[in-house]
């Protein structure tokens, strides 16, 4: 293999210079040449200096000139090399390049391309395409074989029970799993490219007859608006079709894991893959959707439901917890207990700072430790992470710097926060509580009070593509409360969530839920055991 050098001719200059050393959307104005020296002019141009660019230069049928174009290192060369030696020993006459795409290219995968963007974001993809001298269109092979990371659990959202295996940095492995899940014909894909430079794949998935048409338009229509040099992570995609930018809350969920996609989709959600990364977002969202973990589902409800109840009320702790114990020890002492108030005001005699102040400093350096634990190699950042909690906050308290009751307030507050399942709704509520300490330290009680109704109105105020944050809570739909204040049994959420305006609203057979609820459950009518026999 080589890289084919040629001069360059005065047709192809040109091209180049009006446009300017095109983006690949543009090259859609250019169309693939029928001599093979003037296409062989244009690519060399137009991958000046790309070192990883090779041009293959081969024979079909020992008298037709061709080449074959590919990226070094995103193909498969085994592959490559059968594909060309398949056409090299052609024997079939002179016919033109979709009949010899169609007989003699050992590749599971051919497409046909007149223009210069779909050849060029194809090979810049991993594909190779061929050209043939006197054809005006090039084959594209798919013979990728770039190195890539295999399927493990996503670390993000382990569980004790449920699917071990999450999506990895590749669109087609991703789409593939999540087909694995769903093998219906009714599972949608469809490809986007976003990014002048990067030229990002995406693929929205959706379920046909169970999502909202208008939904999956507004979802398409808002990724074709975006105009951006390169899209490198979901995170790009997620702030620019979100509803409200300035909102401290996601209105679009990520996950890592197919059976969560599986599960957002069989809902009437809609799902965005985006090549590169293996965070796939989830639209539209709610608030409560954000509390729930997969093994909701995967446990017995009465279990799952005991573990809601919990999670709601560590979520308060996670956002009250401090600003409570400034408001309560700073206006409100009456409402400790005397023996609670004689040992907290022996705990802060000795110190000079008044509690918000005291609050703040232990909150940051709380936030300091959690940060240095994620940024640090896994073998140190957890034994940092911990040992540094217990070593600053020990010596912290020996110094007079804060009390105790402060330390175990913060220690508090930060596990709860980590029983939140979404780590971007956990970050929402750990930036809202910094606020509400303020307020609690000027107005007391009627500060947390005000602090509570106004991040309420400004939830109910948000919107995720058109469906109101709070459903199905504000506005209430009553029906749909069977899987937010409590996860009922199968049985009784036969029905897709109203709330969505989805087309097909039955997820369960309704005689199969009919004989359920008068048996209780199934029963094993045909199996006697050894002492029913021989009774009536």
């Amino acid at each position: 293999m080589r890289h084919e050098r040629t001069p360059v001719s005065d047709d192809m200059s040109e091209s180049l210079e009006n446009l300017n050393r095109p983006y690949v959307e543009q090259l859609g104005e250019v169309s693939i040449a029928s001599s093979l020296q003037q296409n062989l002019t244009f690519l060399n141009e137009l991958f000046a200096d790309c070192s990883d660019f090779v041009i293959r230069p081969f024979q079909i049928e020992t008298s037709r000139p061709a080449r074959a174009i590919f990226i070094d290192g995103l193909i498969n060369s085994a592959e490559v090399d059968r594909a060309l030696q398949a056409l090299m020993i052609d024997e079939g006459g002179m016919v033109d390049a979709s009949q010899l795409a169609e007989r003699s290219v050992p590749a599971a995968q051919t497409a046909m391309v007149e223009n210069y963007r779909e050849l060029v974001l194809a090979v810049l993809s991993g594909d190779t395409g061929i050209l043939i001298e006197g054809e005006r269109q090039a084959i594209l092979l798919s013979l990728r074989g770039a190195k890539m990371r295999s399927i493990n659990e996503p670390e993000s959202e382990a569980v004790v029970r449920g699917p071990r295996e999450g999506f990895i940095e590749n669109l087609r492995t991703n789409t593939s799993m999540l087909r694995r899940k769903l093998k219906t014909p009714r599972l949608k894909m469809q490809p986007l490219v976003v990014g002048k430079h990067s030229n990002t794949s995406i693929a929205i998935a959706y379920l046909e007859g169970v999502v909202d048409p208008a939904t999956v338009d507004e979802v398409i229509g808002r990724i074709k608006k975006i105009q951006i040099d390169g899209v490198l992570e979901s995170g790009y995609i997620e702030e620019l079709i979100q509803d409200s930018t300035y909102s401290p809350f996601p209105q679009v969920q990520y996950s890592e894991r197919p059976d969560t996609i599986a599960a957002a989709l069989l809902e009437g959600r809609v799902a965005i893959f985006v090549d590169g990364t293996p965070f796939v977002l989830i639209v539209p969202t709610t608030f409560w959707q954000l509390l729930q973990a997969n093994e909701d589902y995967y446990e017995r409800f009465q279990m799952a439901t005991l573990i809601r109840w919990l999670r709601y009320m560590l979520l308060f702790i996670a956002l009250l917890l401090p600003a409570l114990y400034i408001a309560i020890s700073t206006f409100h002492q009456t409402m400790f207990p005397t023996t609670l108030l004689l040992s907290v005001a022996a705990a802060r005699e000795t110190i000079p700072f008044p509690a918000v102040v005291e609050a703040f400093i232990m909150e940051v350096a709380f936030e300091a430790l959690r940060e240095a634990g994620v940024r640090l190699p896994k073998t140190v950042g957890q034994a940092v992470s911990i040992l540094g909690a217990l070593v600053v906050g020990q010596a912290a308290v020996q110094a007079g710097i804060v009390s105790a009751p402060m330390v175990i307030i913060v220690s508090l507050t930060g596990i709860a926060s980590f029983t939140i399942p979404r780590y971007n709704a956990a970050i929402a509520f750990r930036m809202l509580r910094f606020p509400l300490m303020i307020l609690s330290a000027m107005f007391g009680m009627y500060g947390i009070m005000v602090g509570v109704m106004l991040i309420l109105g400004h939830m109910a105020n948000l919107r995720s593509f058109g469906i109101p944050y709070l459903s199905p809570t504000g506005p209430l739909s009553s029906s749909d409360l069977k899987d937010v204040l409590i996860r009922a049994p199968w049985t009784e959420m036969a029905k897709r969530p109203s709330f969505l305006a989805i087309k097909d609203t039955r997820r369960a057979g309704a005689a199969m839920i009919e004989d359920l609820d008068t048996g209780l459950g199934q029963k094993g009518i045909g199996i006697k055991h050894p002492s029913e026999e021989g009774t009536s």
